[in-house]
């Protein structure tokens, strides 16, 4: 990736590493919006992805955004976006207004890890049941149910 992309972010304040072809930026969730609308400046026009991941021991889930973009000279670039935010309490700013398609990705982030997005038009299940209760199931403490196997041998 062109050092001009790691100068930008950094010349903004951002944390930025140059890892080849991907550039992980770890920031705070105060600064997660602004950091979303400079790559979007910057030419990262396409939210590939979001997805979480659990740190129990650390009290953490850290949310990590992909953004990629449609630019020749880009293409094959990705752009990392890395957020930590509390296990207990996991809420980040919805970021649909900068990537419209966030709208699934958020959601099923939520539906999965229970990260809450904060100005989200439409946080709903979207994997798991309408009436599902109890912990995320991706969750590394997660814990299914076992209540027997049942065969039907005729």
């Amino acid at each position: 990736m062109t050092l001009d992309l790691v100068a930008a972010l950094r010349e903004k304040g951002f944390e930025a590493e140059d890892r080849g072809d991907v550039v992980t930026v770890r920031l705070e969730p105060g600064k997660l919006e602004e950091a979303a609308r400079l790559a979007v400046e910057l030419g990262f026009d396409h939210l590939a992805s979001v997805e979480g991941v659990d740190w129990p021991q650390d009290g953490v889930i850290e949310v990590i955004y992909h953004a990629e973009s449609y630019e020749e000279e880009l293409r094959g670039k990705l752009l990392e976006l890395r957020v930590k935010v509390p296990r207990d309490d996991p809420r980040l700013p919805t970021l649909i207004e900068v990537w419209p398609n966030a709208l699934f990705l958020e959601r099923e982030t939520w539906d999965l890890m229970g990260v809450v997005f904060e100005g989200h038009p439409e946080l709903r299940r979207l994997l798991m049941p309408p009436d599902w209760e109890g912990p995320p199931p991706l969750r590394k403490d997660f814990k299914v149910k076992t209540e027997g196997v049942f065969v039907n041998v005729e």
